[in-house]
Parts: C-alpha cells; structure tokens; sequence
C-alpha cells in the first residue's frame, strides 16, 4: 500500500497541472491506496508568488481555498470506495500575521492534519529561483552557512507556535544552494539548530515527511538527507511518504528510489494518516496515524508496477 502525503493541483496552486479530481483519478491507477490533498493557504499580496500576481486579489485566493475544501470534500465522498483520502493543507511561515491565517484556517474548517512547511527566510522565497534565493541570502549575511541558520532559527518558531502533525521536507533550503548536496556536518551552527529542531519534533510526536520531490528536482537525495533521518531515527523519529506532486505526471515519482533510501536510513517502519487510527491530536478528531514495517512495505505489489 503506498501512500502520499503532500500534493498540489494546478485548480487551486499556480505552479501546479490537473485538476483535484484528475489527481485524485491518476492516484488510483497508480495503485495508491491512501491521498492527501494539502493546498497552500492563503497569502497576503506582499507574499504572492509571481504566478499570482495577475491572477489573485487576497480575496480570491481566500475564495480559492473556500473552494478548494469544498472540491475536497466532494472528491473524497465520491471515491471513498476506490481509495483512502486525507484533506490537510500545507502551512506558510513567513511574517508574524501568518500564525494569525493559520490559527483562523484550523478554526474556520475541519482538517485530517498539516503538513508544517517554510519556504521563505527573511520573508523571501528560498526553493522559487536562484536569484530570489540569493537575495535570501543576502539577507542573512551573505552566506549559505547563514542563511541555513535562520532558516532552521524560523522553522523552529513554526514548529514552537504550532506543532505540526507532518513536517514538511525539513531541509529544502538546499535546493538552490551551493551545498545541496552538503551532509551539514562541517556547518556546526547548522547542525547544531536541526538538532534542536528534530529533538523537539521528536518530543511532541511530531512527523518528518520522506519528500521524493528533491529527487525529481535533482538532488542526490531526497528531503531530507541522510544524516538528518538517520539522527532522527536514533531519537525515536517517525516518517511518512510524499510524493509532493504538482501534477498527475509526478503522483508517485522516484518512489522506487525513495524506497531504497528508506531501507538504507535504517528506517524499520513508515507512518500514514489513517482515518481509521485512533487520533491523538485534538485538533484533528477525523483521523490519526498507522504504521506498517518497511519489510511488510517493500513486499507490497505496487513496487513491481510498470508505472514505477
């Protein structure tokens, strides 16, 4: 049984393809048994991304999310024979009022879980280009090594303020960065903060997601690396799967590769929300998390599929 816990439709995300139903549909075909749909929330004008800018008012990416539940909800009764769906979204952190639209959107509907994720420092776009990216840095001193230790500083105020049930790829900032590929062991300061980071996800239960996304991107591993969950799996850590699809041509991509990184971490077993699960979390009474044993997993006949 495969699972994903990280997706993105071009209905209702700018930098994505398909509609929810097409994802949802492409899901099925591909043999997965379990979809979580997590759009991004709404944003300020000051933080809309270039796509938005002559598409969006504030009040129509609100609308878009209004929109996005409903569509959610319709597609989860219609194929809830077919295949297990979670409605979540995934988090911003980029100013202070941005807790004040996360507070308001877990008040305003009823979720299945979030997936907790950054993708600005200094307010700035970290994963959209390389240019943006290095304004990013600008900001933070000039260097990756710092910029690394803000963004880490920043999430650890994200995780502090909400405690979020899935992280979401917990070292993207990476991605444009002369060190992509770095293992953060020679950055003290940096591995010191995500020491930190990981210890407190660890205390309160929280979940790293396994993003096969990095991959796709060209990483030589996915999010995140491998001394980051093999720290995490000595402090008892858990991990989901994703995918982070932004269209039906990424639903379940390099997830073979994924795989063989999960058996190499020492990984012994994967969670997945479950709507089934006893549910820990108050916040979220609809479901909770299941594990299965990554030997169990690999037995599974998705990984013999011809769409792998």
């Amino acid at each position: 049984m495969p699972y994903t816990h990280h997706s993105h439709s071009g209905q209702f995300c700018g930098h994505a393809k398909n509609t929810l139903e097409e994802m949802v549909q492409t899901a099925i075909a591909k043999g997965f048994l379990t979809y979580a749909m997590t759009e991004h929330i709404p944003r300020p004008i000051e933080d809309f991304y270039p796509e938005e800018k002559d598409d969006h008012t504030p009040a129509s990416l609100a609308k878009l999310f209004d929109d996005y539940l409903a569509e959610a909800v319709r597609v989860k009764k219609a194929y809830s024979s077919q295949i297990r769906i979670l409605i979540g979204f995934e988090t911003e952190w980029i100013r202070p009022s941005t807790l004040e639209t996360i507070r308001d959107v877990l008040t305003k509907y009823s979720f299945d879980f979030f997936m907790g994720s950054i993708h600005h420092t200094h307010t700035i776009p970290i994963d959209f280009d390389r240019i943006t990216y290095e304004k990013a840095r600008e900001a933070a001193g000039g260097t990756d090594e710092r910029l690394f230790e803000h963004y880490f500083d920043e999430q650890m105020e994200m995780l502090q303020a909400l405690q979020p049930p899935v992280i979401g790829h917990f070292d993207l900032i990476r991605l444009l960065s002369d060190h992509r590929d770095a293992d953060f062991k020679d950055m003290k300061g940096v591995w010191d903060r995500m020491e930190r980071n990981l210890s407190f996800i660890a205390s309160y239960g929280g979940i790293l997601e396994l993003n096969a996304s990095g991959l796709r991107k060209g990483l030589a591993e996915p999010y995140p690396c491998m001394p980051i969950c093999q720290l995490f799996v000595g402090m008892g850590g858990r991990f989901v799967m994703s995918d982070d699809s932004h269209g039906i041509d990424q639903i379940g991509t390099n997830y073979t590769r994924l795989l063989d990184f999960i058996r190499k971490a020492g990984i012994k077993e994967i969670m997945y929300a479950d709507s089934d699960a006893s549910c820990t979390d108050r916040r979220f009474p609809n479901a909770g998390f299941s594990s299965i044993a990554t030997d169990d997993l690999i037995q599974l006949p998705f990984w013999t599929a011809t769409h792998l």
